[in-house]
């Protein structure tokens, strides 16, 4: 079948408006902070949901399509994640309704991504409008680049903009290692090292001290012990955490770069949380022995809280120096 000159017209039209709008998307998008390419860091925004997404939003301070994904990735996780933890508080219910919400978080999860990947501005129904109206690079008075300014300052050679950014790079792989002075990480080092032993010590040799005090009518401090015998169970894992940070710190005493120190802090960071889901797991705590029965009921939940805390911090932690590594990667990539 031969298509008549009028449609081969119309088709020709048609693909060069649908290259010359993607060009135009990307061209507008203007340029990066973190140097990472717009769509990839608009596909991290949402990779570990708001936790990246508020990542992404105090790293990057000049493009706003990243800003953007990362904006609406707070507010669209950020409200599912505390919808789904009061519902799932719901009795009969609850279960079923922060099921649905999870499988919800996951298609938005999976949407998102790839439309940032693409390059498009997508906006959900209701989070977008909401991300769009706080974010101050859609304000007026914005003082975001546009792609005139980033056309204009390409014409002319090298922006301003981009001369302090680029000595902004350099600066910070240079100032990366003297920041405290290769003597002060030293120091840091050894404090680390110091205080692992500590912990080491105490958690295999003093864990009896681990109680609950209360003075006797004779004036005599009696100490009830809150461990029990699954402790044990919980023990080797916390050594083995121990010994594995003091290695690694003794590594950077004596190799101390860069890569191989955010390398590490995501490993210990990631052993941590190991060992503080463990500790959840197994939960070798016995609070009954406190002679209070809303103490018996309230401190567990505390203490649970607290490692779910602590945990979570540790998570988070990890990704930062996950992303600040690849970032700074990017950055000697470009320069």
């Amino acid at each position: 079948m031969k298509l008549s000159p009028k449609e081969r017209r119309k088709i020709y039209e048609e693909e060069k408006a649908r290259i010359a709008a993607k060009q135009k998307r990307q061209t507008a998008q203007g340029s990066s902070t973190t140097r990472l390419e717009p769509n990839v860091a608009g596909l991290l925004c949402y990779l570990a949901g708001w936790i990246t997404g508020i990542i992404f939003l105090v790293l990057e301070q000049k493009n706003k399509f990243i800003r953007f994904h990362a904006m609406q990735s707070i507010v669209t996780f950020g409200f599912l994640t505390i919808a789904g933890i009061l519902l799932s508080a719901l009795p009969f219910v609850g279960d079923f309704l922060a099921l649905a919400i999870g499988i919800v978080v996951l298609i938005l999860w999976i949407i998102l991504m790839v439309k940032a990947y693409q390059g498009e501005l997508y906006k959900l129904p209701v989070a977008g409008n909401i991300a769009e109206g706080i974010l101050p690079a859609f304000r007026r008075g914005g003082k975001y680049e546009t792609a005139k300014e980033q056309e204009a300052a390409e014409s002319t050679g090298v922006s301003q903009a981009a001369k302090s950014e680029k000595a902004e790079g350099v600066g910070e792989r240079v100032d990366d290692y003297s920041t405290g002075t290769r003597a002060g990480r030293i120091a840091g080092y050894s404090f680390a090292i110091f205080w692992n032993l500590v912990l080491l010590i105490f958690f295999s040799f003093f864990h009896r001290y681990i109680a609950w005090y209360h003075v006797q009518p004779d004036g005599s401090v009696m100490g009830l012990p809150l461990l029990t015998n699954d402790y044990f169970a919980w023990l080797p894992i916390l050594i083995t955490a121990l010994l594995l940070s003091i290695a690694a710190y003794i590594i950077l005493i004596i190799y101390d770069k860069y890569w191989l120190r955010e390398t590490i802090q995501i490993i210990l960071n990631i052993i941590g949380v190991a060992v503080i889901v463990n500790l959840l797991f197994i939960f070798p705590f016995n609070f009954n022995v406190i002679p209070n029965n809303t103490a018996v009921y309230v401190v567990p939940i505390v203490v649970t809280i607290v490692l779910i805390l602590i945990a979570v911090g540790l998570g988070v932690a990890a990704l930062v120096h996950f992303i600040k590594l690849i970032v700074n990667s990017a950055r000697q990539s470009s320069s």
